[in-house]
């Protein structure tokens, strides 16, 4: 039986993939498998020994020690992809929004309540204070081209954009998925220079905080508007706001509410409402759920943030064992591991091994039961942070 700790509300479209006989799944429970998160504040919280696996029913894992994690020995899961398209349909909102004031007029008609049958005639006379653009013809900049920002550049294009692409790390299969309509941007500077709008898609890190600044913002055509549905820290929010008062910058659709970034007309603060739909849970939740199972019960690592992906297309052998087994990424370790399996007399069926900046992870099948002091000895293995065996 595994026992799985939820720290978040967690769509029960998800949770009903468990195995009702084989999990236990609780919001407070005692010495958990794995963890199931979405939200909730991990960075300071300390796990039992016990716990194998963090899994966030998301993409972002800010609110996740992952390194730290990893030095123990428990993987990291996020679900990539399963939220874009509710993320994809904010930002093309966010574009309309910052192309047609509507929200602004919305509110200036809601001011003419109490004026009766005049109303349709200064709606008439009011609405040219409230003139927008078409997004038809106009060129959109869209900064990293994963998951959503493929699709938000494929969906821009259906709407008569031109699009210009960023992502000097662009993937195999994300250059596949994208329009062939999509130009390519060898540098920042030449999207800066183009882009009528830009709309940020990478994540947040040392390299890319407060990357929107005085100074890339100087190589952007004036009057740019700016959509950021990934992460608050990618803009300087001092910087932005002088780009705003001197016109620079047009407007800004942020996902990131701030005290300074309140009631300016030229921004459109939302709160964080990215992957707020009920369809973007169920699917990150179903997706948690499986990457859980997997490894819980396969030992499979598929998208993790702080281990490598390690997985075996065959299931374990009846009667063998699968060892799974995290490690530093030291030279002589994998060879240690097959000294101590030869010598307790266990053949090696199969083997995996891959690793991730300092970490490594093993697959390693095995005919027969392992006892208890082979996983002793291969645990006391210099390098060596934690053994776990699955059995068919």
């Amino acid at each position: 039986m595994y026992k799985i700790q939820t720290l978040d509300r967690i769509s029960s479209v998800g949770l009903d993939n468990f195995p009702h006989d084989d999990y236990e799944i609780a919001s407070e429970i005692l010495n958990p498998d794995a963890i199931l998160v979405r939200s909730h504040d991990m960075l300071s919280m300390e796990l039992n020994g016990n716990i194998k696996a963090v899994a966030r029913a998301g993409a972002g894992t800010n609110n996740i020690p992952c390194k730290k994690l990893a030095e123990q020995g428990i993987v990291v899961f996020n679900t990539p992809g399963a939220n874009a398209n509710a993320v994809k349909e904010l930002v093309i909102l966010g574009l309309l929004l910052a192309s047609r004031p509507a929200i602004a007029a919305n509110k200036w008609v809601d001011s003419l309540a109490g004026k009766g049958a005049e109303i349709p005639t200064l709606a008439e006379k009011g609405k040219k204070n409230y003139i927008g653009n078409e997004l038809n013809g106009k060129t959109l900049g869209v900064i990293g081209l994963g998951a959503i920002g493929a699709m938000v550049a494929n969906t821009a294009i259906e709407l008569g954009m031109n699009v210009i692409g960023y992502d000097p790390f662009i993937s195999v299969d994300a250059a596949w998925r994208l329009n062939r309509e999509i130009k390519h941007a060898e540098t920042l500077d030449t999207l800066f220079s183009k882009a009528d709008y830009i709309t940020l898609h990478v994540p947040e890190t040392p390299e890319t905080k407060g990357f929107i600044n005085t100074s890339t913002i100087r190589n952007m055509k004036t009057g740019v508007k700016i959509i950021n549905i990934a992460r608050g820290g990618l803009i300087n929010n001092e910087d932005i706001l002088e780009a705003l008062k001197s016109k620079k910058v047009a407007c800004l659709v942020t996902d990131f509410a701030a005290e300074e970034l309140l009631n300016n007309e030229n921004i459109i603060c939302l709160p964080h409402l990215g992957a707020s739909t009920p369809e973007a849970e169920d699917n990150c939740a179903v997706m948690a759920v499986k990457e859980l199972r997997d490894f819980l019960e396969r030992g499979t690592i598929e998208h993790s943030v702080n281990f490598p992906t390690c997985k075996f297309d065959t299931p374990i052998p009846k009667g063998g064992t699968r060892l799974c087994i995290s490690n530093k990424n030291v030279a002589g370790v994998v060879s240690k591991f097959t000294t101590v399996l030869g010598n307790a007399n266990f053949n090696i069926a199969s083997m995996l091994n891959q690793n991730k900046n300092d970490l490594a992870y093993n697959l390693i099948d095995v005919d027969g039961l392992v006892d208890e002091n082979t996983i002793k000895a291969l645990s006391e293995i210099e390098g060596v942070i934690n053994v776990r065996a699955i059995t068919a």
